[in-house]
């Protein structure tokens, strides 16, 4: 499939920490670097709703003038502040919306989902 919408992005902690006050998801992994060092992770992972709304934003600005209708997600792999995500909108035959994000340095997905616009 070719994307018809692709963009690098570079989350940062600024824009974790901004997203936990929006919604009201603080939890330390995602916001509290000292906490996140002593977990798997060993830093602070993006909300996978960060990652979703990014997406969202580019199928709005895409099909502005076309309705939500479904949404499918998974979050394969954490994504983390300071490393470029690449964001890949593409349609499918059968006419729905292939939304991906994955880390550019090693490619690891970390949103994968289908969507449908009407």
């Amino acid at each position: 499939m070719t994307p018809l919408i692709r963009m690098e992005w570079v989350p940062t902690q600024e824009e974790f920490d901004r997203f936990a006050h929006i919604s009201g998801d603080d939890n330390p992994i995602h916001v509290d670097p000292e906490f996140s060092a002593r977990t798997r992770f060993g830093r602070t992972v993006s909300h996978g709703m960060l990652i979703y709304t990014k997406l969202w934003g580019m199928v709005s600005r895409t099909f502005p003038a076309r309705a939500h209708r479904f949404q499918s997600m998974m979050f394969p792999n954490p994504a983390y502040a300071g490393e470029a995500l690449i964001l890949e909108i593409s349609e499918t035959p059968e006419g729905q919306l292939s939304v991906i994000a994955l880390r550019k340095a090693d490619e690891k997905i970390v949103f994968q989902g289908q969507a449908q616009v009407a």
